[in-house]
């Protein structure tokens, strides 16, 4: 299992995701599932993928064998805008679902992915392909995506996250996000990679990677714990309570 988010912002995106692609008493695995390809300059392309390893990785390969091969009639630089670019990446992960997989079988390859960036002259976007391959995009409503075990870190997006939220406040967020699934799922771990994009910037960004001891994570980890438990005592008393 995985967990991957993503936030359209006013000032940016902000992108996150685990590790940890399988868990047990001695079985953890570790793959990368945020993907930043090397395009043309006029554009910034980051990828979240989640599901079946095989063909998540399959379907990056793809990708960037497209990108080196000048005779395809598309790649990643053949788009003049991101939603186009999405249906490109839907349908090579459509292809790849059904070649490694018969029809009866084909549910145990499937995958998710989240797709966002910038092309230079049009604003910034996030979309989420299904493993059908169709995608919709993030809206001001629900500025955020997310693929993979995805319950566990929604309840603080729902509450925080808005269209107007400043990048680092935004970034905060969905560490906490993460947090909040690595404490009720094992099988979503560390380490956690972190992509802050402000819009139409192209290719400045920063990107971070905490791993499970890291210091600022487990900082943030107990600021938002021992946070929850200050709250509680500012909740409403029931009618029989003594006033606090």
């Amino acid at each position: 299992m995985t967990y991957c988010l993503a936030m359209r912002l006013n000032a940016g995106l902000i992108f996150a995701s685990d590790s940890r692609t399988s868990a047990g008493v001695d079985n953890i695995s570790i793959y990368s599932k945020m993907h930043r390809f090397e395009t043309q300059p006029d554009r910034l392309i980051v990828l979240l993928s989640a599901g079946n390893l095989a063909t998540t990785q399959a379907v990056v390969n793809q990708l960037n064998r497209d990108l080196d091969n000048p005779e395809v009639e598309h790649d990643l630089n053949s788009f003049s805008n991101l939603d186009e670019l999405t249906g490109y990446v839907g349908e090579i992960s459509s292809e790849v679902q059904v070649a490694q997989s018969d029809q009866a079988e084909q549910s145990a390859f499937t995958a998710s992915f989240i797709l966002g960036g910038q092309i230079q002259g049009h604003p910034p976007d996030v979309f989420l392909v299904y493993p059908q391959g169709n995608h919709i995009a993030a809206s001001q409503d629900k500025p955020f995506l997310q693929i993979g075990e995805t319950k566990y870190g929604k309840p603080i997006l729902d509450r925080i996250i808005q269209p107007d939220s400043d990048m680092e406040h935004a970034a905060r967020c969905a560490l906490v996000s993460m947090d909040a699934s690595m404490r009720s799922n094992l099988s979503i771990g560390p380490p956690i990679e972190l992509f802050m994009y402000q819009a139409d910037t192209i290719n400045q960004f920063r990107r971070l990677r905490f791993e499970q001891d890291d210091p600022f994570l487990t900082e943030t980890s107990r600021a938002w714990t021992d946070g929850l438990d200050a709250l509680f005592a500012y909740l409403p008393r029931f009618e029989w309570e003594p006033k606090a």
